[in-house]
């Protein structure tokens, strides 16, 4: 990437945290740019992007009807004093790492006809914990954000959530005590991509105008590792031109039929 985009000057490293990894490269991104130093203006791409379709069985409808291919990314930068990324959280609860994962195709099980006979280079999940490890772990990761913030819940206004789950995500969504947020969704239309999602959410959101300067917005991330990463943040551009919503809208209005 730094390559195709001509970034010469540019550091470029992977951050790798599936579903959460979004978050944490937002995390040490922010906090590199926020180090000081030359250039003055420091600049930061956060990508996160994922590939299901080469790891899903198929015939595993539990998993396979959940997921799609993304990529998406936001340009960090200077913002005037009062907006951008306010604070951010990083969880790990390791001791549930086998809810989610790739058995076999790293140093711990190459490949081997044994593995790939047995389908372990296949993505699994225990969608069950899984869901019992957000309903207990999402709520709170939230709460001590807002507290760390000094925040007020009632005061946040977006919710751009990892779309895990359509379904999961309504239900979990009167648990977080956020009563003045819009939850924005997009599983519906692209499905869980993975380290993607929060950025493909919040870039949808933006381009049909549903983001104001000066908005309050949380972002969360949650999946495989255990991990959960979160921020929170004041956005920082005006609404796109009308024209230029107009077009998404007429786009999206073309996909969905």
């Amino acid at each position: 990437m730094q390559s195709l985009i001509g970034a010469s000057r540019a550091a470029a490293f992977d951050v790798n945290a599936v579903c959460s990894g979004f978050l944490y490269a937002l995390t040490v991104g922010t906090q590199l740019l926020r180090g000081g130093g030359e250039p003055a203006a420091p600049y930061g791409l956060v990508i996160g992007a994922d590939i299901y379709s080469r790891i899903l069985d198929y015939s595993d409808r539990r998993t396979a009807v959940l997921f799609g291919d993304g990529a998406g990314a936001v340009l960090l930068g200077p913002v005037p004093t009062g907006l951008g990324i306010i604070e951010t959280a990083l969880i790990g609860r390791g001791e549930q790492h086998e809810l989610i994962g790739v058995r076999a195709g790293g140093s711990r099980a190459p490949a081997s006809e044994r593995t790939v006979a047995a389908g372990e280079h296949f993505f699994r999940m225990d969608g069950r914990a899984v869901r019992g490890f957000v309903h207990k772990e999402l709520p709170s990761a939230v709460k001590g954000l807002l507290n760390r913030a000094g925040v007020a819940a009632g005061l946040v206004q977006h919710f751009v959530p990892h779309q895990a789950n359509g379904v999961m995500l309504t239900d979990i969504w009167p648990q977080l005590g956020l009563p003045g947020a819009e939850l924005h969704l997009t599983v519906d239309r692209h499905a869980n991509t993975g380290a993607a999602s929060v950025a493909v959410t919040l870039d949808e959101v933006y381009r049909r105008g549903g983001l104001a300067r000066g908005d309050l917005m949380l972002l969360a991330g949650f999946g495989g590792g255990m991990n959960i990463g979160a921020a929170l943040l004041r956005w920082a551009l005006d609404r796109p031109a009308a024209e230029r919503h107009d077009r998404v809208e007429a786009l999206s209005g073309s996909a969905a039929g």
